[in-house]
């Protein structure tokens, strides 16, 4: 009898628990943070910044969304090139890695960089950061690569995770462009949806 029931109530409640796990996409990864800090140098000579680089839409290397931690003053220690400010950020969640060989992303949990000046962040800021690959090693071009949230669940995430999960089409997210536009990068995200739909 007990047998019985405990089959019974088996086969009620797997087809429930089964429907409830939703399947993990690209986007959704699982992070063993270590303490160690990520140091990403500044391409501050790219035109271009933000998740929409290039005509078509270059390759992210690696997204994710922090807490910044810390802002230091602005130095001339890069000399007549830019204003460098070292900014360090706490990586919440991890969206995407691109396998780099030996520079590729070792789990760090904290992130520095000096191209923090003029972006008007502030220690406790939520943000989204897109770094990119330059030399085989990560580079982040500033600007609009590390954007200011409202929250870790803002909608501005889910676009990016949809975008990624999609390998980058732009399509996918085309319904998001108001949501860009809040950002400067409607334009960016038009035009590399353009170069996908010409093709």
């Amino acid at each position: 009898m007990t047998t019985r029931l405990l089959l019974i109530l088996f086969i009620l409640f797997f087809p429930l628990y089964s429907c409830n796990k939703s399947k993990p996409t690209k986007s959704d990864m699982e992070i063993a943070f270590t303490q160690d800090t990520l140091a990403v140098g500044f391409t501050y000579w790219w035109p271009e910044s933000g998740p929409f680089l290039g005509l078509c839409g270059d390759e992210l290397t690696l997204v994710f969304s922090g807490t910044v931690t810390e802002i230091l003053q602005p130095t001339d220690e890069a000399g007549p090139l830019y204003t460098s400010q070292k900014g360090f950020i706490k990586i919440d969640r991890v969206f995407k890695i691109k396998e780099l060989g030996p520079n590729i992303y070792a789990n760090q949990q904290y992130f520095v960089s000096d191209c923090f000046d003029g972006l008007d962040l502030r220690k406790g800021d939520q943000v989204l950061v897109c770094c990119y690959d330059y030399e085989n090693d990560l580079s982040i071009p500033g600007g609009k690569s590390i954007l200011k949230i409202d929250a870790l669940d803002d909608p501005l995430i889910t676009s990016i995770k949809i975008y990624i999960d999609a390998d980058q089409n732009p399509k996918k997210i085309k319904m998001d462009m108001k949501l860009w536009e809040k950002y400067g990068l409607d334009d960016a995200l038009r035009r590399i949806l353009e170069c996908e739909e010409s093709k």
